[in-house]
């Protein structure tokens, strides 16, 4: 298992190394440090380039990977990469592909909502167009002991199943206890549903989400929440969080199959959200089955729903 993390010289990049080392350490996988250069282009700054001037930026970019890779402890397996695009994302994107990642691990920006996430133009592009899994470390993400929680979002449209199926994948490949919430923003005028229809709609989603080869299945903890609030960020901030989890979320309808499009309440959740996130691309869970290795068998029957309302 191989994790790029798309790292910058600054703490956001020291961020989003700290959440790669907690994640590898989870599942023994390897990182790959990935920073871009551009590519030698008349719609470069400099073109045509000044002599000598690419050596010394590669020089400067490998000493920059040199101090990310100095970050990552002996136990986690590590190699920097240099990749040229006209793109930073779509560059990262390509580096992912070409080394077989499973996550794209990125830093946010410390502008957000108490500090927490702000998304930048390469975040943003990456989370509206990335085939694979896009992984944000809050600002300030400093925890590189292994996740304890993997936590999933169940929305009441179309394709919950999809994402519940590829949650409890996850969870079982790491080995994680799994929370599954439901976030009711009762105050507002376009509520479309309530506390109730929440938890009969989760659990309704948990019996359809059969179809994961989790051996050893009864040994999955799944929990199962609804948090409230008169706002999605509300309801968000009323659940309760653990330092040491992370919360996985699907992507828009929007989205193309197999990519990424971050939707309206998504983006709700990530201005409140204070631990990091997983936006995992639309029908991803047919990837993940065959990265998993599953076939069909009966879902375990989850805890009695929990309301959370502070």
């Amino acid at each position: 298992m191989r994790y790029v993390v798309g790292y910058t010289a600054n703490a956001r990049g020291g961020d989003a190394v700290n959440l790669a080392v907690a994640l590898a350490r989870r599942q023994g996988a390897s990182l790959d440090l990935v920073m871009v250069m551009p590519q030698d282009s008349p719609y470069n700054g400099i073109y045509p380039p000044v002599a000598g001037f690419e050596s010394i930026l590669e020089r400067q970019v490998s000493q920059w990977l040199d101090e990310g890779l100095a970050l990552i402890p002996d136990d986690v397996s590590a190699t920097a990469h240099i990749h040229r695009g006209d793109s930073e994302a779509e560059a990262l994107i390509e580096a992912a592909v070409e080394l077989g990642a499973a996550l794209l691990i990125i830093g946010a920006s410390s502008t957000g909502l108490f500090k927490r996430f702000s998304i930048g133009s390469v975040a943003s592009a990456l989370l509206h167009a990335s085939t694979l899994p896009v992984v944000l470390a809050p600002s300030g993400y400093s925890r590189t002991e292994p996740i304890t929680r993997l936590t999933c979002a169940v929305g009441t449209r179309a394709g919950a199943e999809d994402v519940l199926r590829t949650g409890i994948a996850m969870a079982r490949r790491r080995s994680l206890p799994l929370r599954v919430v439901s976030l009711v923003a009762e105050g507002a005028d376009d509520a479309e549903v309530t506390v109730a229809q929440a938890t009969t709609h989760l659990r309704e989603v948990a019996e359809a989400s059969q179809g994961v080869d989790v051996s050893a299945l009864d040994k999955l903890e799944i929990d199962v929440v609804v948090g409230r609030g008169r706002s999605i960020e509300e309801a968000v901030d009323h659940l309760d969080w653990d330092d040491a989890e992370i919360l996985l979320i699907g992507s828009s309808r929007l989205a193309q199959n197999n990519s990424i499009f971050l939707g309206a309440t998504a983006n709700r959740i990530l201005r409140a959200l204070p631990v990091p996130m997983i936006v995992v691309p639309r029908n991803y869970v047919l990837q993940s089955q065959e990265l998993f290795h599953t076939t069909q068998v009966p879902l375990v029957e989850t805890a009695a729903p929990t309301e959370v309302n502070k």
